[in-house]
């Protein structure tokens, strides 16, 4: 993360302090480089060849000035919703490059993705794909398809961001797909250009992935023997990052290499959807401490930055890194303990980090790190809290790329009965 460095012990995003963001924009704050995300998304283009597309994956940064500036790029995007989509195209995306994954796309999703021209529906079910030709009968438009195979190989990752097991519910069953590849074929407003596999995220081994390549290598050679041919391997998203110094997840341009060398002499185009090895390590969370607390032997710091703005630690028992933007020597009064870092909100499990030994003092600014992917767009407003500003940093300049909410925002929309 060499665009979140310490200089002299204060804490640089690219070439402005951390703490003289916190002071401007107040907190909690989201703060975004925008080298790190060119960067992370140039490790995967560099890697591919001209006819490969990169599909950033927008669920896990969707704020438009980021989608903008990999849009600047040349990047495709995956998408799983029409909300995404629009987005997108706001952003300047080229509806092209675009592949729609998820498993309960409805009739109006399909009729406005056929309408702008996405590059491929990636359908999840029998169901999904018979919904899909009604559709594009109705508009005389065929629909671009691949098939998402569950290959049923374990990630051995947290089992709610694991996708490829048989017990999950994304793909369609690595028994039944070959039966959906020969309906899909038959249907008259289909057509089937690709297939599309995704297992997981956060995985830190490549032999995952290359298990269900080999898998899915043989479902293509099946399928040619029947006649189906198709132009795409769609391998998803997954690639870990690294959250603490024993995550070492490898190269994006290492796998590429792999895989290149297993689908050599097929003739097909790769498509990857990578989200959080793009977006995590782009972004952190500015947070500040309210108080210091201790009941008995526990040491609470109480922080401005609560489960509903970062929902990972509570709902994953992701461990994130945690630290004073500022660590000079000061004059203020500190407790040097272990903490655990908790939020306002009335759950036990809010919290951004548990046991850390940290020396703080009430004000103190702190940064969590590898907070750009499934941060913001995870947020919430539970407890009637406002959702925070988004910052996007770009050399020695900030930009407000999304408004702190307002008490007004909160109750937008909403009425009281006559």
């Amino acid at each position: 993360m060499s665009q979140f460095s310490y200089q002299n012990q204060s804490l640089f995003v690219e070439g402005i302090r951390a703490q003289t963001l916190a002071e401007q924009y107040g907190t909690p704050a989201y703060v975004y480089s925008r080298a790190a995300f060119e960067e992370h998304f140039k490790s995967y283009q560099d890697a591919m060849s001209e006819d490969d597309l990169v599909c950033y994956a927008v669920k896990a940064n969707s704020n438009i000035a980021v989608l903008n500036v990999l849009a600047r790029l040349g990047a495709g995007f995956d998408i799983v919703s029409v909300g995404e989509l629009e987005r997108v195209l706001q952003a300047g995306g080229d509806p092209e490059k675009v592949v729609f994954s998820g498993v309960a796309k409805t009739a109006e999703e399909m009729r406005r993705a056929l309408e702008v021209g996405i590059h491929c529906f990636n359908v999840e079910s029998a169901a999904e794909l018979e919904r899909l030709n009604a559709v594009a009968t109705q508009m005389d438009m065929p629909a671009p398809v691949s098939i998402r195979v569950n290959p049923d190989v374990d990630a051995k990752t947290h089992p709610y961001i694991s996708t490829g097991l048989k017990d999950n519910k994304f793909g369609v069953n690595f028994d039944d797909v070959m039966d959906v590849y020969q309906r899909a074929a038959q249907l008259p407003f289909i057509d089937v250009v690709g297939v599309d596999c995704h297992i997981g995220s956060q995985l830190t081994q490549l032999t995952p992935f290359l298990d269900a390549l080999d898998k899915v290598l043989d479902l293509i050679d099946g399928l040619a023997e029947k006649g189906i041919l198709l132009e795409h391997i769609d391998l998803g998203g997954g690639l870990g990052v690294r959250y603490e110094e024993t995550d070492v997840p490898p190269k994006a341009g290492d796998y590429i290499a792999q895989v290149k060398e297993k689908i050599a002499g097929r003739g097909l185009h790769i498509i990857m959807e990578p989200g959080r090895s793009i977006a995590a390590n782009a972004g952190i969370l500015l947070t500040q401490v309210e108080y210091l607390k201790n009941n008995a032997d526990k040491h609470f710091a109480i922080i401005d930055a609560a489960m509903n703005d970062m929902i990972r630690p509570a709902l994953y028992s992701a461990w994130m890194e945690i630290a004073r933007v500022e660590q000079a020597d000061d004059d203020k009064p500190r407790v040097d303990a272990t903490f655990d870092l908790v939020g306002p909100v009335c759950e036990t499990g809010d919290f951004l980090g548990k046991n850390r030994q940290m020396s703080l003092s009430e004000g103190d600014i702190l940064a969590q790190f590898s907070a750009g992917a499934y941060g913001f767009t995870m947020a919430s407003n539970y407890n009637s809290r406002t959702k925070p500003v988004e910052i996007m940093v770009d050399g020695d300049k900030s930009y407000i790329i999304r408004e702190r909410e307002t008490l007004e925002d909160l109750t937008r929309g909403e009425s009281v009965l006559p």
